[in-house]
Parts: structure tokens; sequence; C-alpha cells
């Protein structure tokens, strides 16, 4: 139906049939798989990262910010819920921008999950590595960075159910983690409530409740994020779940409040052990520092924070692999980034996808060994902004897509609607001003916009007359617009 067309400034080659045999995945992940995929590759903000919240706002400024996150999260998931009935496929985010405004836009959605999948498991392998580092201190970074992301690469190109089940039973593992953190720290007697509140108060600023003022609210909100960052990745397993139009939004709501639950034990709990939410605030190991505060600073402590810590940021860092993988592979078989990418092998994988986000992710890694610590936390900061810049983009497609396709057929609808998603925009925008508004983020900002500036350059220049009308998300879309040409004629 689609073979040499052009719409607009958009020109699609014609492929043949053997372009789609090379080019199959194939998974059979059911509800519970998939929750784990939506908690695990988010819980790793539960043990690093969401902390410098404290600092910034006090323990309430951080309180109203990770609320308001919150907010902008289940407006987020129950929009994607319902779009991902609509347009199940392994696109993703990139396929619903795509459907709605058009394919630059969605191109430009497709890079920046890019920026987040492959930029936030080399901030995770790096803390990782330093957490285990006094286990193992004759061994080199770089060596376990290899072992680390070798494994878990080749978990995923050895099938996506190995994957799925082997990042359940991670996931299950960090979670009873963080739930035995909990249960001793009540028990133990180490939360006290009066720790929450011992952030010093800015000069002018008479109360301890807000030290740092309303100010506080809006500078905690970048670190709020950490609670939630990346349960967006989801429905890049459309293509390869049991049942799309069944598991995919009940999976996303049930793994979105599991992670509010989550973060509301890990806020409260973890900011009142130890020196209380002053030295929180200031933790690389939030977690281990309170479980210190009753073992003491022993090696008792050192093993089980290397071991707490680890198993939080690998449930998070096999899934994230998992989604760029998936976000290559769909990005390539439409023809925006090279074709070849998209090959999958007899695992039905995407085995080259995989193996070039793992060799970019581990030359990002030396390169933050050898320019310092700075580097990581523009890495880190690039990975934020490349996730707002996406949740902008499929709020307003969702709000797009109901309001102008109404011949798109959904299994679920979102209770919350087009209301919610406007809403959901707008918590979106406050939070891009917010982390545009810390200077330690706007490196971050910057890395951003140049990666989108050579990626922009490069689809005008070439991918934009090599695009392949047959690939699912492109297909889609066409039907789309077909459909409203008719309608308006």
């Amino acid at each position: 139906m689609f073979h040499q067309i052009s719409r607009g400034f958009v020109h699609y080659k014609s492929v043949n049939e053997s372009y789609f045999r090379q080019k199959q995945l194939r998974g059979n992940v059911g509800f519970w798989l998939l929750w784990s995929y939506g908690v695990g590759v988010v819980i790793s903000g539960n043990f690093t990262g969401w902390n410098s919240g404290l600092t910034a706002g006090g323990f309430w400024g951080m309180t109203i910010a990770t609320f308001l996150m919150a907010v902008m999260y289940i407006c987020l998931t129950y929009s994607l819920a319902e779009m991902s009935t609509m347009l199940p496929h392994t696109g993703g985010l990139y396929s619903f921008t795509r459907s709605a405004f058009g394919p630059f836009w969605g191109y430009v959605c497709g890079v920046a999950m890019i920026i987040e999948n492959v930029l936030a498991p080399v901030v995770a392998v790096i803390s990782v590595t330093s957490y285990l580092k006094p286990l193992i201190p004759d061994i080199p970074a770089y060596i376990v960075w290899v072992v680390i992301y070798g494994i878990f690469t080749a978990i995923n190109i050895w099938g996506t159910e190995q994957t799925f089940n082997i990042g359940h039973f991670i996931t299950l593992i960090a979670i009873m983690m963080l739930a035995i953190f909990y249960v001793n720290m009540l028990i133990l007697g180490e939360f006290r409530i009066g720790l929450l509140f011992n952030v010093p108060a800015d000069p002018g600023q008479s109360t301890t409740w807000l030290p740092k003022g309303v100010r506080g609210i809006f500078a905690a909100i970048p670190y709020a994020i950490w609670f939630y960052l990346a349960i967006e990745q989801m429905p890049l397993a459309a293509e390869e779940s049991r049942d799309p139009y069944r598991h995919m939004p009940a999976s996303l709501i049930a793994a979105m409040f599991t992670l509010v639950v989550l973060s509301v034990f890990t806020l409260i709990l973890n900011s009142g052990v130890g020196d209380g939410a002053v030295a929180i605030g200031q933790s690389s190991a939030p977690l281990g520092d309170g479980l210190k505060a009753y073992f003491g600073h022993g090696p008792v402590a050192t093993f089980a924070t290397a071991i707490l810590m680890s198993c939080g940021l690998l449930a998070s860092f096999i899934f994230t692999i998992y989604a760029y993988g998936r976000t290559f592979f769909s990005l390539a078989r439409a023809g925006y980034i090279p074709r070849w990418l998209a090959v999958t092998g007899r695992t039905y994988t995407p085995y080259r996808s995989l193996l070039l986000g793992t060799v970019v992710g581990l030359v990002c890694a030396v390169t933050l060994d050898v320019l310092g610590g700075p580097v990581k936390d523009v890495m880190l900061n690039m990975a934020v902004f490349g996730a707002l810049i996406i949740y902008i983009l499929v709020l307003l497609s969702y709000i797009k897509l109901k309001s102008d396709r109404p011949e798109l057929e959904s299994s679920y609808q979102s209770p919350l609607g087009i209301r919610g998603a406007a809403v959901g925009t707008a918590l979106a925008i406050l939070a891009l001003a917010a982390c545009l508004s810390v200077p330690a983020y706007q490196p971050g900002a910057w890395g951003v916009a140049m990666f989108m500036v050579i990626a922009i350059l490069y689809f005008w220049f070439y991918s934009r007359n090599h695009l392949v009308a047959q690939a699912p998300e492109e297909r889609a879309a066409l039907n789309l617009e077909q459909h409203q040409s008719r309608r308006m004629f």
C-alpha cells in the first residue's frame, strides 16, 4: 500500500518482504513481568539521587515537590496506558508523537528517548562500581564496567523472556531490601520524627517547615523526579507482551502506584534516621547511611551498603539496557537511523542495537573516569532533560490524538482524560523550568541541545529521505493521515 511515496518534506523508500523477516521481535511477557519492568526500571531512584532534594528544600519542600511530581507521573501513566492500546508498537513514545505531530516531532521524541535510555545506565554502572569498591579494592573500575555491561547485555541478547524473568527476580530483591530497611528503622527505633526537620533555615526564613522558603519547593523538583523517572519506558514492550490491550494498561498503573508507595516510605523513613535530613541530603548512599546508624561504620555496614545499593541499581540497569535496545530498534526499523541496527538474530532480539548502546555507554563511562565527577552530573542531568522533553511531547500528543483522531480505537480509557493530560503537561513544563533554574543542571540542558542539533541535521540531510512506510509506527500514522484526509473531503 505504501511504497514510493512522499509526505511533505519526508520521503519513503520501498522495502521488500525480507526486510521485516530480518527485523522481528518475539515475546510472551505477561502482567507480572511487565509490572516488574515498570517498577524495576525506576526503583534505583529510591536508593540514590532523590535525597539531594532535602538539601534543596528541606523535608517539607521535598515532600511538596514529590507530591507534584507524583501527580505529573500519574497523569502521564494514565495517558500512556490509553495510548499503548491505541498504538501498541515497540516505538512507544516516539510512535505516539509521530502519529500526533508528524515524523519530525516523532523523531525528536525518539532522540530524547535515546539520550535518556543510554545515559541513565552509565550513571548506574559507575555508582554500582563505587559501592562495590570497598569489597573489591584491587580490581580496576573499567573491568567492573565491562563485566556488568557484558553480563546484562548478553542476557538481553539471550532472549526477551530471560531478560524479564531475571529482571523480575532482581526487582523483587530490591523491593525486599527496601521493605527490610523500612521495618528495621521503625522496629529498631532509629527513625525519629524530629530528625526530618533539622535542615537549617536560610537567612530570612523563620521556620524549619520550609527552611529554604517557597523557592526550596521549586529547587527540590528535579530531585523528586528520580522517584519515578523512566516508567514511561514500559510501552516499548508492547510488541513483546502477551496481550498489550489488557496487560499494558493494568501493569503501567499498578507499577506507578507501587512506586508512589515506595517513594512515600523512602522519603519519610530514610530522612529521619542517622543524623537526619541534613546529613541524608548530602549523602551519596542515603539508605547506606541509614544502615550505618544502626550497624556503625564497620565491615558489616560496608558490606550491607554495597549489596543494598547494587541490587537497586542493577534492577534498573538490566531494564534500561532493554529500553535502549528497543528504542534504537524501532527508530532503525522505520529508517530514522541506520536500518542495519534493527536486524534481529535467532533469539529475536535486536542484538546490534543492544551492542551499539553498550559500546556508547562504555565510552561515556570511560569519559567520566577521565574527566571526573562534574561530567557525571552533566550526563545524569541530560537524562532528566531528555525525559522532560518526552513528557511534554507525549502528553500533548495524547491531547491531540483524543481531540483530532476519534477513529483511534482503545481498549482502555483514561479516567483523567484530556484534563489529566493538560495538568501533566503543565507540571512537566514547571519541572523543566525548575531544572533550568538550578545552575548545576544547566550544562545538562546544553548537552541535550547539542546532541539534538546534530541529530536534527542528520534527519534533515539524510534520514527524512529514507523512511520506511511499512514499519508499524509509520504505517499506523500514515493510515491515520489518510483517514483524516477523507474526513476533510
